[in-house]
């Protein structure tokens, strides 16, 4: 029965036209073009509606809308959902229903956008989560598509951890949350880090509640400051300071921890809340001072690296965690003050020898200087009373002039010990610091590092000589170099100097001598004892003015005697006779026998 069903012949069916090779009759024809027509979708260009992905490649996507001919869209309007199948329903945006090669021409992109203002406000509404994929980098973030709209991504939203490579998201698809819109500048800003923080605060609760002090947990580094590090302990951070990180000197964290490092901490302390955490990491490790060998001693030396430098001293770190100061006195047997830099730097590696070590207090201090000999152990004999150096000028005082003959070893030239000659007010106008200045030795004293030096002792004391050169009465010629309110300065020769009153500067036609001016002075006094010579340039035309009076008034009298002799001589002769002669030659006898 049920073959001859199957073989039964169509009652109407037309064998003259299939044996002319047309199978269809035309109103059989338009009843099957109209039956097919009615069968697919009506679709109007510029619209959005649904359709089904039928196939997929690596470049596009083929979409059937139950039109009369599939559409076709590129894969990249995809990326935001890299998990998209075959079978999956899309809205898609018909621009044009046959294209001139007769192909459906569709765009999922439009479709998103043309929705995606209505999309955005509904996800903020439901607080739903969303997908988007992550363009590109921009100020502050990240530029997300969402619902073919460009959105906001801020860094600090991407995760609940500080994000140190923004690159390393470029081109991925992830879940968002939309936390704010902005209608009318169409802002829309995005957080990932909102999908993780309610689990996190839960996590957060779970720790926070079971902290306690001393207690060790493992961390991740976090963040990495120049005052500590920042630990996550799983939800909850807390602080490393930099201090705390190792018992030896750290001037950086980054030289003991690294991003995401994993370590071991001990909680030193928090706050009632326990908001803020304290840890500590060198606390799990002992103190290095109680490793310190029990051979060392004062007196020993040692090697370490400076790691801290001061105006007063450096610190020196001889073993991880234990460090002496050299203080800077320590570090030269030269009395001068001077800064610690001057001798070292940081980083540098040197020797000294242990001059207190108090273990308990875990204090040490170190010397330098004690590398070397006490140059003023052998004093008097390396540089004994009379002996001469050379020497250098490292500073001036009113009184004199400080000198350093070798690193520990100073030494003073007292002013008055400059020069024979010239009267120096200030040690400035002698000499200049730095230089180089020859001396004698004077006197030693060991017991206060001291040297009484001199300078003019290198050559004989001229005053010797000047005695017979400027005796008193004798004319020299001299400048006038300064002029004070008591007198003037004046220059001599062999380099000595005089000093003249204002009456003594008044020149013969009544004027005063001037600065610079040359002129010859008459010593009045010379002084060898006090070193002092007196002059005067008035002395000289007034005494020669005197010796004219004197003569003058010397001639006159002579004159007026020669006027008076005539008169008084003759009785005076005539007067005389042989008898007066007599008698004076009798009195001469007798005075000669007498004698």
């Amino acid at each position: 029965m049920t073959e001859e069903v199957k073989n039964s012949p169509i009652a109407d069916f037309d064998w003259d036209a299939y044996e002319n090779g047309d199978t269809k009759t035309e109103k059989s024809r338009e009843e099957l073009t109209r039956t097919y027509d009615e069968s697919l979708n009506t679709v109007k260009d510029k619209e959005v509606i649904e359709g089904t992905i039928i196939a997929l490649n690596k470049r596009e996507a083929v979409v059937n809308i139950g039109y009369k001919s599939d559409g076709i869209i590129p894969m990249n309007e995809f990326r935001y959902n890299p998990d998209i199948k075959v079978g999956d329903v899309v809205e898609v945006f018909i621009e044009n229903q046959e294209d001139k090669k007769g192909q459906l021409i569709l765009s999922h992109r439009k479709a998103r956008a043309s929705r995606s203002w209505e999309r955005v406000n509904q996800a903020m509404e439901n607080d739903e989560i969303i997908k988007g994929f992550i363009k590109c980098r921009t100020k502050g973030g990240m530029i997300v598509d969402v619902f073919g709209i460009e959105a906001f991504l801020p860094g600090s939203q991407i995760d609940v951890k500080p994000i140190r490579d923004y690159d390393i998201f470029v081109g991925k698809t992830m879940e968002f949350k939309v936390v704010k819109i902005n209608p009318e500048f169409k802002n829309v800003v995005v957080s990932h880090k909102a999908l993780i923080e309610a689990e996190l605060e839960q996590q957060k609760k779970e720790i926070i509640a079971k902290l306690e002090k001393g207690q060790v947990l493992e961390g991740t580094v976090k963040n990495i400051t120049t005052y500590g590090v920042f630990i996550d302990l799983g939800g909850v951070d807390g602080l490393i300071h930099i201090t705390d990180l190792s018992w030896g000197r750290v001037s950086h964290p980054e030289e003991v921890v690294q991003l995401d490092q994993k370590l071991n901490v001990v909680i030193l302390d928090f706050d009632d809340e326990k908001k803020r955490i304290a840890l500590g990491l060198k606390q799990l490790m002992p103190h290095p001072w109680d490793a310190l060998a029990d051979t060392l001693k004062v007196g020993d030396k040692v090697k370490g690296k400076v790691v801290v430098m001061t105006d007063y001293g450096a610190f020196v770190e001889v073993a991880p965690g234990v460090e002496g100061l050299i203080h800077v006195s320590e570090m030269t047997w030269s009395q001068h003050l001077r800064s610690a830099q001057d001798f070292m730097k940081v980083g540098d590696e040197i020797e000294a020898v242990i001059l207190t070590l108090d273990r308990e207090d875990r204090k040490m201090s170190l010397g330098l200087k004690q590398l070397k000999k006490d140059p003023w152990e052998d004093i008097e004999v390396r540089y004994p009373v009379g002996s001469k150096h050379t020497a250098k000028v490292r500073n001036f005082t009113n009184f004199g002039v400080f000198v350093e003959i070798e690193e520990g070893v100073d030494g003073l030239i007292h002013i008055s010990d400059l020069s024979w000659t010239k009267k120096v007010k200030h040690p400035s106008e002698f000499t200049k610091l730095g230089a180089d200045i020859e001396v004698m030795v004077l006197e030693i004293d060991k017991e206060n590092r001291r040297l009484s030096l001199g300078h003019k002792q290198l050559e004989e004391n001229p005053w010797d000589v000047f005695d017979t050169i400027f005796t008193v009465g004798s004319v020299h010629p001299g400048t006038i170099i300064e002029m004070l309110d008591k007198g003037a300065v004046v220059a001599l020769p062999y380099g000595v100097e005089g000093f003249a009153t204002p009456k003594h500067l008044v020149k013969e036609d009544g004027s005063q001598a001037k600065v610079d001016e040359k002129l010859d002075f008459k010593v009045i006094e010379f002084n060898k004892d006090s070193k002092r010579i007196i002059l005067s340039h008035s002395r000289i035309f007034e005494d020669a003015n005197k010796a004219e009076r004197n003569e003058a008034r010397k001639a006159k009298r002579q004159a007026s005697r020669r006027e008076e002799a005539p008169a008084v001589a003759l009785p005076a002769v005539e007067k005389t006779t042989l008898g007066d002669l007599g008698a004076l030659q009798a009195l001469k006898e007798k005075l000669a026998s007498e004698e």
